[in-house]
């Protein structure tokens, strides 16, 4: 199965909020949450809500920020839903857990995502925190350039049964 610009998405993503403080557990939440908010963005929402914005001054305060229904990661913001003891990020009220992201990425590289995701942590290292605060500077600056090559690479990668 190939790795695509979806998969892609999620694990830089991840990679992404895990670079800025967020466990692991919830890192991988985050990158399946916005993969799937950036695909719903490229269709257009339906009956899409505004949600909060925070200005420049908030995230240099505040770089995270977490709220009962809401987690600020710089100028972007997912909802949360508690599942059990545990809190995801959600999209419609859907939970995106670490199950989901073993079926919708993981299971896409198949033994070798832990290749691509010390690739991945590898490249958002090569930022500094601002890039990685700015939801516009992410996309333009970190995804978009390598979302093609990495999406080959990967591919191959997982491809190899080694």
């Amino acid at each position: 199965m190939a790795v695509g610009r979806f998969q892609v998405m999620a694990t830089l993503q991840a990679a992404r909020a895990y670079a800025l403080g967020l466990p692991l557990e919830r890192a991988m939440s985050w990158g399946l949450n916005r993969a799937i908010f950036y695909a719903a963005a490229k269709r257009g929402f339906i009956g899409a809500k505004a949600h909060p914005k925070r200005d420049s001054a908030e995230i240099a305060k505040k770089p995270t920020e977490e709220k009962p229904d809401a987690y600020f990661l710089g100028d972007e913001m997912a909802y949360k839903a508690k599942r059990g003891r545990r809190t995801y990020f959600a999209i419609g009220g859907e939970a995106q857990t670490g199950e989901d992201l073993v079926r919708q990425i993981e299971s896409r590289f198949g033994k070798r995502f832990e290749d691509a995701w010390r690739e991945a942590l590898g490249i958002i290292e090569g930022f500094d925190r601002e890039t990685l605060l700015s939801q516009r500077a992410f996309y333009d600056q970190v995804y978009r350039p390598r979302r093609d090559e990495l999406a080959g690479k990967w591919t191959e990668l997982a491809a190899k049964r080694t």
